[in-house]
């Protein structure tokens, strides 16, 4: 395993132990690495009104814009599962909007074992700017 992806599986299980999953006890941790570099982590957290609930990867997501950041490098997604965990359609399309085609997506599992695709080979058909 490369430097890059432990950083970004320490910062996302890191960020899963903060977790707010009372209802579905589905803990989940992500890490984005912007161009700048620089890591930033995010864990679910869910509300009693369910449509308020925000995913892991778009609240780390959601911190590297507020940093003024624009683009990632790579995200990682890790959860209590066995199966690699991807992100849902939601999260794919955030993810999609401040990524390149090339840009690196780690889905792990609770063994920390991963399986790594391209956004285009995740979102092959995503919907972008040049539609409007």
């Amino acid at each position: 395993m490369d430097y890059e992806i432990k950083r970004l599986l320490q910062k996302a299980k890191q960020a899963k132990e903060n977790s707010y999953a009372p209802y579905s006890n589905f803990n989940v941790g992500a890490a984005v690495i912007g161009k700048n570099g620089k890591i930033y982590s995010g864990s679910n957290v869910e509300n009693s009104s369910y449509g308020l609930t925000i995913c892991a990867e778009r609240a780390a997501i959601f911190k590297m814009v507020n940093d003024g950041e624009r683009e990632i490098s790579a995200i990682l997604i890790i959860g209590d599962t066995e199966k690699f965990l991807p992100p849902c359609g939601a999260c794919r399309q955030v993810i999609s909007e401040f990524s390149t085609n090339n840009t690196m997506v780690y889905m792990c599992n609770k063994h920390e074992k991963f399986k790594k695709m391209t956004v285009e080979e995740l979102i092959p058909l995503k919907f972008s700017i040049d539609f409007l």
